[in-house]
């Protein structure tokens, strides 16, 4: 199976410049692709379909105001089972694109749903955590149904309906509840205990995520990557640590992420391992090195040869990737999603 490429103008320019293809060729390649209608995420048609639907999942999730705690808990139960159900009944008669945004609609009217039956019955798993616009923004332990019904939702709609972006709900859901979960099992709101869950939350997700990874055409995998990756990072960086060699752990690991994300080319990675790094030497600025003139200089001096590296890197890829290959073992190669992809060709 072949994974989408994008290719440009200047790739081709090199395949030339390698004597892969001929100038000839080169050109009728790009004339097919400007040729060929878009099929992109991010035409203008799909930013409106997206755009439609985070506008409805707002309005019944974050975007929520207290007016509607008047309709009281059957009335929400209701409310949000009748939405879903319009609109599942309504995806069975669209595209695919459209379709798909309506099953992933309705997968958030879960959380509702399950809210307005607890309001109703005064079932809670721990106490009355109040209004549902809390449930967004505050950890609390009596959330942990109204995550797990969801992640059921996302589980049962992702296989009746092929969409990847169904499987963002199931992922936030994931995220909330391994912060929720610490508190419903160690009474605590925040802490190392909490910071242990989030890591052994993130880690699970990260290796669900890995294994879904180049499954299918479709990408399920983003949104586990990125939320797990939330859930790994945000427990690591939070901890309440005065050991200089833990904090330079942290930097380690950051700088493994950036290393993971070529290998397994997923930039949610490079994004947290960059920002690790950058945590790690702004403590270095204001903590080790704070009356040092040097310090910023010699920052500096590594973000150009960073570049510099990168520009080389830019000049000579195909050879760098090739060495770079063949250093890695087979067993490796053979664990790394694109080694799958290539055996499934």
């Amino acid at each position: 199976m072949l994974r989408c490429m994008n290719m440009t103008k200047a790739d081709l320019d090199e395949a030339v410049a390698q004597q892969i293809v001929t100038r000839e060729q080169a050109d009728r390649l790009m004339r097919l692709f400007e040729e060929r209608p878009p099929r992109g995420r991010f035409t203008g048609l799909n930013v409106a379909y997206y755009f439609g639907a985070l506008i409805v999942i707002g309005s019944m999730g974050w975007l929520m105001n207290s007016g509607w705690e008047r309709f009281g808990g059957w009335g929400l139960f209701v409310i949000a089972s009748l939405y879903a159900v319009l609109f599942v009944v309504a995806a069975r008669k669209l595209d695919p694109t459209p379709a798909g945004l309506l099953v992933t609609m309705a997968v958030c009217m879960t959380p509702l749903a399950i809210y307005g039956f607890e309001r109703a019955t005064g079932i809670w798993p721990a106490t009355d955590p109040g209004q549902y616009r809390g449930f967004f923004p505050y950890i609390k332990s009596s959330w942990f149904f109204m995550e797990a019904a969801t992640i059921v939702a996302g589980l049962v709609a992702v296989r009746g309906q092929r969409f990847p972006f169904i499987v963002a709900p199931i992922a936030v859901a994931l995220w909330f509840m391994s912060m929720d979960l610490a508190a419903l099992l160690f009474n605590v709101h925040y802490g190392e205990k909490m910071n242990d869950t989030a890591v052994v939350f993130g880690l699970s997700m990260l290796f669900v995520a890995y294994l879904v990874d180049h499954r299918s055409r479709e990408d399920y995998a983003f949104w586990l990557y990125l939320f797990g990756m939330t859930a790994l990072w945000s427990g690591m960086t939070f901890r309440n640590s005065n050991s200089e060699l833990a904090k330079l752990a942290y930097c380690a690991l950051n700088v493994g992420f950036i290393v993971l994300s070529v290998l397994l080319r997923r930039r949610v990675f490079i994004v947290y391992g960059a920002v690790g790094v950058n945590i790690y030497l702004v403590h270095l600025a204001q903590e080790i090195f704070k009356d040092s003139m040097l310090f910023p200089i010699a920052l500096t001096l590594l973000g150009l040869a960073v570049i510099a590296l990168a520009v080389q890197y830019q000049k000579r890829r195909m050879l760098v990737d090739a060495w770079a290959q063949s250093l890695i073992p087979s067993w490796l190669r053979d664990l790394l999603p694109q080694a799958r992809i290539s055996a499934a060709r």
